[in-house]
Formats: C-alpha cells, sequence, structure tokens
C-alpha cells in the first residue's frame, strides 16, 4: 500500500468532496473555496460522482501563477500557500487529555477506507443510473478494496476512539455492501430500469439515505480528529 502525506490542501479537498455520496449528475454551480484561510468562488462541475474545479478560478484564490505551454497547464502556488504544514498541523494527534481523539494513524487509514467506499458507491449509482452492465465480479474489484482498506484501519485503531469510530466504519462498509448486492441482484434481474427514469430515484431509496447520512457524519468526524456519535451510523 502507497504511503500517503496528507498536507492541508489535500485535507481541504477531502472534506469538500467526501460529504457524503455524490450521485451521478453533470451540473455546474458555483461554490466557496477556503483554503488555508484564503476564501473565494469558484464554478464546480459534478461530472459522475466527482467535482471538478475551473483551474483559473482556483489560481485566483490562492493567488498562484498559472500558465500553458503545449500540453501542459503549470500551476505555481505563492510560498504561503505552497509551503508544507508540519504533521501536527494536519492530523491532530491524540493526547491522553482527550478520551474522544482519534490517533493519526487511525485517521489516515480510515479516510482511505472511506475514500474507497464512496468511490465504491458513486461509480456503483452512476453505472445503475446510466444502465451499464454491472456484474458481480466488477463489484467484487471494489468490494475487495474496501474490506482491505477496512482490516488496515483495523489493525491502525490503538485507542478507544479508534475502536468507536472503526465500528462505524465497519457498519458504513456493511451498509454499503448488502446495497451494492441488491443493485448487482436487481441489474441481473433487469428491474432496475426505475432508477433510469427518475434522477432521484435511487438517492432517495432509503437503504441509499441512510448511507449517505454515514458518510456525511464520518466525513465531519474523520476531519475533526475526535470521535462523535451519530445515529445514522448505527
Amino acid at each position: 500500500m502507497q504511503k500517503h502525506r496528507w498536507n492541508t490542501l489535500q485535507i481541504y479537498a477531502l472534506l469538500f468532496l467526501l460529504p457524503g455520496i455524490t450521485w451521478a449528475q453533470s451540473e455546474q454551480r458555483g461554490r466557496i473555496f477556503v483554503i488555508n484561510g484564503q476564501a473565494g468562488q469558484a464554478n464546480v462541475v459534478d461530472i459522475g460522482g466527482r467535482a471538478y474545479v475551473d483551474v483559473e478560478q482556483l489560481a485566483q484564490i490562492t493567488h498562484a501563477s498559472l500558465s500553458f505551454s503545449a500540453n501542459r497547464i503549470i500551476f505555481s502556488l505563492s510560498t504561503s500557500i505552497a509551503s508544507p504544514p508540519t504533521e501536527s498541523a494536519v492530523v491532530p494527534p491524540h493526547t491522553p487529555q482527550s478520551d474522544s481523539g482519534l490517533s493519526r494513524e487511525f485517521m489516515r487509514a480510515g479516510i482511505e477506507e472511506f475514500a474507497t467506499m464512496r468511490e465504491w458507491a458513486s461509480t456503483l449509482a452512476y453505472a445503475i443510473q446510466n444502465g451499464y452492465q454491472v456484474t458481480e465480479s466488477w463489484a467484487s474489484d471494489y468490494r475487495e478494496q474496501a474490506a482491505n482498506n477496512l482490516r488496515l484501519a483495523s489493525a491502525a485503531a490503538s485507542t478507544e476512539a479508534d475502536r468507536n469510530a472503526l465500528q462505524f466504519l465497519t457498519n458504513e462498509f456493511e451498509a454499503v455492501r448488502e446495497w451494492s448486492n441488491r443493485l448487482v441482484q436487481e441489474r441481473k434481474s433487469m428491474d432496475t430500469a426505475k432508477y433510469a427514469l427518475s434522477p432521484n430515484a435511487l438517492r432517495e431509496d432509503p437503504q441509499s439515505q441512510k448511507i449517505i447520512a454515514c458518510g456525511r457524519f464520518l466525513a465531519s468526524m474523520l476531519g475533526s480528529g475526535s470521535f462523535q456519535d451519530d445515529p445514522s451510523c448505527h
């Protein structure tokens, strides 16, 4: 598994992109970006469950220089933005005074697991809504990757707060796995046309709503660095 160094820009991107499962859509809208305390508005386009930002507007917000050369886009951050923060500034360390604090190692592993589950769910939703072929083998690749990342998160759990948060990650994994299995079976029996006919049918499904609600909470909790309780993940 490749080790990642989570810098401040990555953490902001994570919290922006992962507050819940974004189902397949293609829509442009303005959003407020806050990067290292600098705020600005940029157009964001949602395509296939992923958010894309206008690079020129992002350069304006960060006071970066932007140039184009042949097939390259050169994006140079100013010193105040580009300088990497210390590790303690990126992920708040667990302290003995705070029983709710998540350890740095678990937070990294939890973020990896959450990102994997989000990709699994959003890709499957996009395929179902657009009538693409979905097989058990295709879904199992995502399931195995998420299961492996969950095992890594379990191995990284070293505090009571970590173990409590791990249970919520496990509950979300089981919810996505059950939801995925159901959609694969419905696709096999040609019973997914209802999702293509209405753009909100899949999102408004009760099982989908539970996954979205828990996902939003997990993103907030992992970003805060402390364990919190929420009924959506029970």
